[in-house]
């Protein structure tokens, strides 16, 4: 018998004022250990208005995870690296780069920011940088259901991007009314970010800007997942991945398996022992 997947918690995050100054709102949607979100770390909803020419932001290191960026509004960056609406972004820290994010200009724009563990055999991988515009996405639009696929597979689509942890990352819209049941690995931790409108999951309403994590068992055969769009409709995005069981130490902008790897990271940042994510060679750089 098929697994069906039930919402266990439903969570309100709110968003405070961001480390970027005036216009930044920060959103922290996950919550709680890393024994219960693994092996998603930390996952940001910024919302950035700004109104001047001060440059915000800069150069700075990460280690040990993968930042995955996708663009809900706006724009972000220049030249062959700028991310336009719809973009996505995957970059795999592993052993330790540079990293700048440097907003210089007014304007308005709206990103999802993940921290994605990396397993304990893979934390010292070489860095790479992997780019998904949105003219590139699959994507598929039927019985009133539009999905945006960015990583993994789902609903018979498949992303090209490629995945240490294997990793569903979905942006769907469901329009009125409108019933679809979609088919996940039931070993897979999963939660969906409401954007706009509501959904239910199990006669249980999400709600924008609430968070629904789903239950999950040891089982890697698929389970379903039922939602149903309300009146005004719903759009959310689903973040699924399988847990590495495997505990870490966070600190700063390292993920590492003990506090002495800590200290190594920041050595290493501080004799300049780390490359900029920009200078690393073009067979790291992948552009779908």
């Amino acid at each position: 018998m098929t697994l069906k997947r039930k919402l266990v918690s439903i969570e309100a995050p709110k968003a405070q004022p961001g480390f970027l100054g005036n216009g930044h709102m920060a959103r922290p949607v996950l919550g709680g250990p890393f024994s219960k979100t693994d092996p998603f770390i930390l996952l940001m909803d910024d919302v950035l208005d700004k109104k001047d020419d001060e440059p915000a932001g800069g150069p700075h290191p990460h280690a040990g995870f993968e930042t995955v960026t996708l663009m809900l509004e706006g724009e972000l960056g220049d030249g062959d690296h700028a991310m336009k609406q719809g973009d996505f972004q995957m970059m795999t820290a592993g052993s330790g780069i540079v990293h700048t994010e440097v907003i210089d200009k007014p304007g308005a724009m709206r990103l999802l920011q993940l921290w994605l563990n990396l397993p304990k055999k893979h934390r010292q991988a070489k860095p790479r940088l992997q780019e998904l515009p949105l003219a590139h996405v699959p994507a598929l639009t039927k019985d009133g259901v539009h999905i945006k696929l960015y990583s993994g597979s789902l609903a018979g689509l498949t992303s090209p991007i490629q995945n240490y942890v294997p990793v569903i990352i979905a942006d769907v819209h469901i329009n009125p009314g409108i019933t679809t049941t979609q088919k996940l690995p039931a070993n897979y931790n999963t939660f969906l970010y409401v954007l706009d409108g509501t959904v239910t999951v199990d006669d249980k309403q999400l709600q924008k800007n609430q968070v629904g994590w789903l239950n999950i068992t040891a089982n890697d055969a698929d389970s379903e997942l039922t939602l149903t769009a309300a009146q005004e409709g719903a759009r959310f995005v689903l973040y699924a991945g399988k847990p590495t069981g495997e505990p870490i130490v966070s600190y700063g902008p390292f993920i590492a398996d003990s506090t002495e790897d800590i200290s190594r990271l920041y050595k290493e940042y501080r004799h300049g022992a780390m490359k900029h994510i920009n200078h690393v060679s073009e067979e790291q750089k992948l552009h779908y």
